[in-house]
């Protein structure tokens, strides 16, 4: 008959013999495709952060216009460009 603390020793000598396997390193995932939009190719995002209530005037000024923010947006910087003398962003364009 065998004793409990040999039984135990067994056991764990039998664990011992089984080796797992080595890790192998997972190939990383490609990066998911991005959306395209080919009306921003060549473009560049310009932006500011301002205080919430400038947001909102922005937006009620583009409803009551029936315009776009980008629009309103365009406008403002010609203005912009117009009075420290620079061109007009149709002119930038061609």
């Amino acid at each position: 008959m065998m004793k409990r603390g040999n039984a135990l020793q067994a056991v764990l000598d039998k664990a011992k013999v089984v080796e797992t396997p080595p890790l192998v390193p997972k190939a990383p995932e490609p990066p998911a495709p991005r959306f395209s939009r080919p009306s921003r190719d060549s473009k560049h995002l310009i932006g500011g952060h301002f205080p919430k209530a400038v947001a909102k005037q922005l937006r009620l000024i583009a409803v009551e216009n029936d315009t776009t923010i980008q629009a309103l947006l365009e406008e403002a910087l010609d203005d912009l460009f117009v009075k420290k003398g620079r061109a007009k962003i149709a002119q930038l364009r061609e």
